[in-house]
């Protein structure tokens, strides 16, 4: 590394030491055999655009155009609310973070002219970050850009930014699968990017990066892979949801610390509990972690201090996104989030399984007590019911014989065994 490329970095307060690290942590995440640390630093000087006191860089490239469609805002403050140099902003921004409608320090026209001049400028090369679900209802006029609807039918700025990208990432759950914005009833009309582009017939390829709010180090890790090997190199490697295999290809069970627990049967059941203090596991109280596929427990959060269940919350799901689909999204399907059984829904009827169940038993319990009350009445509970006589068919073909036990009040026949 260049030592005015260092210079830079501790001029905004980042050290050699905490650059190198975090290029670690990014290398493993990456997962490729043969990246190292020293490669994703000299990624990230190569195509750095701020050089020193803030100057032009290396790269002349600007890669990153950053949108906020609807959305909470998380995923910007996962990156931006930190006390001290987070590695993981610092590096967008030196990744030439140019376009952000949140962070960005200029407004209005000269904001958007910066966008549409990155987009001509690094056509094919640029990658597109998401942040937020697309909300398509009203003629895409719930959201607007620089006084156009955001998701307007047919040219959009959205459809403009995105089509000729090298790649867009669909940073958090709202941006994968409408998120919270898509839960029922959806009045806007929201859906995740992908599902959104492929209907208006872009075929940029879209990497999902579900979570509520998305790790800045899992972002950056795809967009250093990108850097380094290319868009191919990213695509290759994302499962049938289009999320990286790398990040999303294990269970918070398979790498949680509370697996012990669950394997001897130690649970939480209340908070504020004795278990919950002893740290029992968390899936009598709605922990999703076996059924939800990411890396939380690995690369945790708020550079790697803790993640949600060490903190003492059960996980709910976030991860679970599904991208083609707004029906039942991640949302629906994981509520309520403190509760074991999930909600089920018949038309716009909202239910749980425990009701149903015990409704259900409470029926046949009721049915069973008058069968036995109808027995008794006719009798058929004492005695015994009479056998049923042979058909006469059965009797001409000497299918039956008479029994010679059988009473006389009653002939009883008893089936012919074959050969006999």
């Amino acid at each position: 590394m260049q030592d005015s490329f260092i210079e830079s970095l501790e001029s905004r307060g980042l050290t050699r030491r905490a650059f190198l690290g975090f290029c670690g942590t990014i290398a493993a995440a990456i997962g490729i055999e043969g990246v190292t640390a020293v490669d994703v630093a000299e990624a990230i000087e190569k195509n750095s655009l701020i050089g020193v006191n803030g100057g032009m860089g290396k790269g002349g490239l600007a890669p990153v155009i950053w949108l906020e469609l609807g959305s909470c805002t998380g995923c910007t403050e996962s990156f931006a609310q930190t006390d001290d140099p987070d590695p993981a902003t610092l590096l967008l921004e030196y990744l030439a973070l140019n376009y952000s409608e949140t962070l960005s320090a200029s407004a209005g026209y000269s904001l958007e002219e910066s966008r549409e001049q990155t987009i001509e400028a690094a056509k094919g090369k640029y990658v597109v970050v998401i942040e937020g679900a697309v909300m398509t209802r009203y003629n895409g006029e719930i959201l607007r850009i620089a006084g156009e609807a955001t998701c307007a039918p047919g040219d959009s700025p959205l459809i403009r930014t995105c089509k000729d990208a090298a790649v867009v990432i669909a940073a958090g759950s709202c941006a994968v699968d409408g998120g919270f914005c898509a839960a029922d009833p959806n009045p806007g009309g929201a859906e995740g990017i992908q599902k959104y582009l492929k209907d208006n017939g872009v075929t940029t390829p879209v990497v999902n990066l579900p979570s509520c709010p998305c790790n800045a180090s899992t972002l950056v890790a795809v967009v250093v892979q990108y850097l380094l090997l290319g868009a191919k190199s990213v695509v290759d490697g994302l499962n049938e949801f289009g999320m990286p295999t790398a990040y999303y290809g294990e269970t918070i069970h398979d790498n949680c610390e509370r697996r012990g627990h669950f394997e001897n049967g130690e649970f939480v059941y209340e908070f504020g509990s004795v278990e919950e203090a002893k740290g029992y596991c968390l899936y009598a109280v709605g922990c999703k972690g076996p059924q939800t596929k990411a890396n939380c427990g690995t690369i945790r959060w708020n550079r790697r201090v803790s993640w949600c269940v060490e903190s003492g919350a059960p996980c709910i799901g976030c991860c679970s996104a599904d991208p083609n689909t707004t029906v039942r999204n991640w949302v629906d399907v994981s509520s309520p989030f403190l509760g074991r059984l999930k909600t089920l829904k018949l038309g716009s009827i909202k239910f749980q399984p425990t009701p149903v169940a015990l409704g259900i038993t409470g029926i046949l319990t009721a049915a069973l007590v008058i069968h036995g009350v109808g027995m008794k009445a006719t009798g058929r509970t004492t005695g015994g019911a009479p056998f049923e006589k042979a058909r006469e068919y059965d009797i001409k073909h000497g299918n039956v014989k008479p029994s010679n036990e059988a009473p006389a009040t009653e002939q009883v026949v008893e089936t012919v065994e074959e050969g006999e």
